[in-house]
């Protein structure tokens, strides 16, 4: 298993000391990764900035391409070995690595390969006699792509992808929680014939990132992760070299229920959407509002169906909830959970650690939630499930008000039979996307961003290009 850090096409060992990974499912150490110090990461920049006059500039763009698909040939050779490392590293179903983290990363890949022969500029008629003027993209430059734990191949394949298909150069820094898919991957660039300098990756904790954030040589920023730790980062790029940012941040997303929705559609959904990846998911369903006419049964079904879940490691294929990603964290959702008591809001189902090995919460679902209660304000980021009221048809426009009293604004769900209520409600929530009856899960076409406090900018689909490229403009006056 490769634990060191890659610069400039070299393995090297880590100067810093080293972190513990950890089975989320057992609590048992699996690797040891050394961290970069700031001469390695000042090292990693400017293999990434020399890189970029050298071959990868000069490559054809259907050149470009043709590693780009060799990644993702790469990445399907590997699945399963990407799968079980992901899994056991991070602690999600085994059938959730297979299916959205590793075949995501080889879609994201062949997606952007193809967008690389299609990057195109514009023709302009200004209003200056004897005058050309067109625009074309490129690339930004040296871009620090810093990911999070919850899906660390899948958010890398989907930064990585579209910085290469436009001709830059990354330093990529994973979380120090979950490395060991992402540096893997970064084998997988090497072996695909990506030239020394070109992909970089530093492991550490969060002085890498910073180191990152404020270094005056890094051209743009790609930072998935929490707002506080976001807004970090817009400081640190304010005060060096006002680098450009793309920020994908926290999320309470809520779900609307309809009495005009099909309860067991919208409860499996909701499960789904809510416990995806025990919950670490940032537009996991979080805040249920629910038609008073159809509230009971559908909390009645909702517990039922969460508490029914089998719970165990990821690696078992019969595995629905599998552990948080750690100790830390699973501290952070049990404290969330007794300030739902607390706030006195009704426990249904779960509220516990489960007693075994690893890091193991219950499926967990209250009701009688106030909007100002704890858990329906700060993202939880685990399978914890609130659920509130509203009056029927006469409440749409409370509702969607209350839906959106939030910092955040990055995912959202109804669920109705009703077409134009679906527009309704879609039309006035302020999120950057809303699933109309259907789980929450981005794909490498559609771009993926969010409102207010969940972020700047998009990822994924043809925007993530506008991401990684300048706009330049020439001027050519042809007369006398």
């Amino acid at each position: 298993m490769q634990t060191q850090q890659y610069i400039n096409g070299q393995w090297v060992d880590g100067a810093a000391d080293a972190i513990e990974s950890y089975n989320p499912a057992t609590g048992e150490v699996i690797a040891n990764v050394a961290s970069a110090n700031e001469a390695q990461v000042n090292e990693a920049v400017a293999a990434a900035r020399s890189a970029l006059a050298g071959e990868w500039a000069n490559l054809l763009p259907v050149q470009r391409a043709e590693v780009l698909f060799k990644i993702a040939d790469l990445i399907e050779a590997n699945a399963e070995e990407f799968a079980q490392l992901e899994t056991l590293d991070q602690g999600q179903p085994i059938g959730v690595a297979r299916q959205v983290s590793v075949a995501g990363a080889a879609n994201h890949f062949r997606y952007f390969a193809g967008f690389v022969t299609k990057i195109q500029g514009t023709t302009n008629p200004v209003s200056f006699p004897d005058t050309l003027h067109y625009t074309k993209r490129e690339p930004v430059g040296v871009n620090a792509l810093i990911t999070p734990w919850n899906f660390p191949l899948m958010i890398l394949a989907w930064k990585l992808a579209p910085a290469l298909a436009t001709g830059n150069t990354v330093v990529i820094k994973p979380s120090e929680v979950t490395p060991l898919t992402s540096i893997k991957l970064v084998e997988i660039c090497e072996q695909a014939g990506v030239p020394a300098g070109v992909v970089n990756i530093v492991t550490g904790a969060g002085n890498v990132g910073a180191l990152l954030s404020s270094h005056m040589d890094v051209d743009h920023l790609s930072y998935t992760g929490s707002t506080p730790t976001g807004k970090a980062i817009t400081h640190a790029a304010a005060d060096s070299n006002l680098k450009r940012l793309t920020l994908e941040l926290g999320g309470k997303a809520p779900s609307i229920i309809t009495s005009s929705a099909d309860i067991d559609a919208a409860v499996a959904g909701n499960v789904g959407g809510a416990l995806l990846n025990s919950g670490q998911v940032c537009a996991a369903y979080t805040r249920f509002y629910v038609d008073s006419k159809v509230h009971d049964e559908f909390v009645e079904k909702l517990a039922g169906a969460a508490s029914s879940m089998n719970v165990g490691p990821g690696a078992d294929e019969n595995s629905q909830l599998t552990p948080v990603v750690s100790e830390k964290h699973l501290g952070h959702v049990t404290n969330l959970i007794e300030a739902g008591r607390s706030e006195g809001a009704e426990l249904v189902t779960g509220g516990k650690r489960i007693d075994r090995d690893g890091f193991f919460v219950e499926p967990t679902v209250f009701t009688g939630v106030s909007d100002e209660n704890t858990i329906a304000k700060e993202e939880i980021f685990g399978p914890v499930l609130s659920v509130m009221q509203y009056e029927g048809q006469d409440g749409l426009d409370e509702v969607i008000a209350r839906a959106n009293d939030t910092e955040y604004g990055l995912a959202a769900a109804v669920w109705t039979k009703d077409i134009a209520e679906s527009q309704k409600i879609a039309n006035g929530l302020r999120s950057g996307a809303v699933f109309v009856n259907m789980l929450p899960i981005p794909d490498m076409a559609a771009p993926w961003g969010g409102y207010k406090q969940s972020g700047w900018g998009r990822e994924m689909g043809p925007q993530a290009i506008e991401c990684y490229t300048e706009t330049k403009a020439v001027w050519l006056h042809y007369g006398s």
